[in-house]
């Protein structure tokens, strides 16, 4: 019960491989037919994710994996920044009382990828960054707060869809919506919109023009495909503004990351969502209802639900849970486990000992109940006897250690 973390390769996926690796070994920039092969494979990948997000597929960038694609939001939208700023200061001439850097507005919650890369950005005095909480009461960032935060040098807001430890889904397309109003009256100095969907792309819907960012980050791994990943990009560089980090190999619209295979398996999965994802999110919503059910019968008062907030929606899979009472943290529970496998947190934060979650304490769990979390995510294949041996698997433990 760790999918959050990443998900095994489903067998339709591992069947495209093959295929891929026998005939489609060509550089798919060579005119002969393995070349020609590949290029079909690209082209026909990149249909399937931008259907997959609501987009088009020349919107779709291929990338080694998430955090490449959030860090070239990121430099992308300070590159920006000072390509316009020249012609921004005839419009706010008040701007230059002062040294001005590209300002940045994202959450307290973020994924590394986002948070190391704002405050990177911060420390080298390459922009200024606004790390806005979220809110204790419902665990999601308050539309409000982001539009008090923004700025005249304002030029990204990126905020997280949905959260990997708690699940609460966040009001992005509310957040688009208030800053394209103020967009109109800025001009060059144009605030980019970015969400990184990782942990919602195969749970719940995700349409980027629906929601109203500029960027949108995909990764594979996290909905049963390839260990690469994607940037949605609405019109590169004719709506959107979007600048290389390396440079070679036929530049950002033929990305194509060396790995075909990869490529055709993220076709693969990205079609099993759009053709499944009804039928998926039912049964994971079904499940974890379930799951949170046989939790509640069997510890009671000792339960607390990290992942449940008054007017919060939250993913269909994911369950984060304390079982209170001293010497029950999250790590030591997990260990002394024989059947459940699951983590405390997000993977990235894994070598964090017993550490209590920073995300849980962002959002106002105390400190004694953070310490004892359980992420619980479920997949698609979690079945109610799977349910049941986690449960008995937990309470067995429990009775161990108290």
């Amino acid at each position: 019960m760790d999918y959050n973390a990443t998900t095994p390769l489903e067998a339709e996926v591992v069947q495209t491989i093959t295929e891929a690796l026998q005939e489609a070994w060509g550089n798919p920039s060579s005119t002969y037919p393995a070349g020609v092969k590949a290029k079909a494979m690209i082209k026909k990948s990149r249909e399937s994710v931008a259907r997959l997000v609501g987009g088009e597929a020349d919107d779709i960038i291929f990338t080694s994996g998430g955090t490449e694609a959030n860090n070239m939001v990121f430099h992308t939208a300070v590159e920006h920044f000072w390509r316009n700023w020249e012609a921004a200061q005839e419009t706010h001439r008040h701007l230059n009382e002062n040294r001005v850097f590209p300002h940045i507005v994202t959450s307290n919650v973020e994924h590394d990828s986002v948070k190391l890369a704002a405050e990177y950005l911060q420390e080298n005095r390459k922009a200024d960054v606004t790390f806005i909480s979220v809110s204790q009461e419902t665990a999601h960032v308050e539309v409000q707060d982001i539009i008090a935060a923004v700025r005249p040098n304002t030029c990204l807001i990126s905020i997280m869809l949905a959260n990997n430890e708690t699940g609460v889904i966040m009001p992005i397309q509310e957040i688009c919506s208030r800053v394209k109003a103020m967009n109109k009256k800025r001009e060059k100095l144009r605030i980019l919109l970015h969400t990184d969907a990782a942990q919602a792309l195969g749970k719940i819907p995700v349409n980027a023009r629906e929601l109203g960012v500029d960027f949108l980050t995909i990764v594979g791994h996290k909905f049963y495909g390839p260990r690469i990943g994607a940037l949605y990009v609405n019109g590169p560089n004719t709506r959107t503004p979007l600048y290389p980090m390396l440079f070679g190999v036929q530049g950002l619209k033929y990305f194509w990351v060396s790995i075909i295979s990869a490529l055709l398996c993220f076709y693969q999965a990205a079609e099993l969502v759009t053709n499944n994802l009804l039928d998926y999110e039912a049964h994971m919503q079904k499940t974890r209802l379930y799951l949170e059910e046989r939790l509640k019968a069997v510890f009671k008062d000792k339960i607390h639900f990290n992942s449940h907030y008054p007017g919060s929606d939250i993913l269909p899979n994911t369950c984060n849970v304390s079982i209170l009472g001293p010497g029950l943290q999250g790590w030591r529970v997990l260990s002394n486990c024989t059947r459940l496998l699951a983590s405390v947190g997000a993977a990235c934060h894994s070598d964090s000992g017993d550490k209590p979650s920073d995300i849980l304490l962002s959002c106002g769990i105390p400190v004694a109940v953070a310490a004892n979390a359980v992420r619980l995510s479920l997949g698609r294949g979690t079945t109610k006897a799977d349910v049941d041996a986690v449960v008995e698997d937990l309470k067995e433990t429990v009775q161990l250690l108290c």
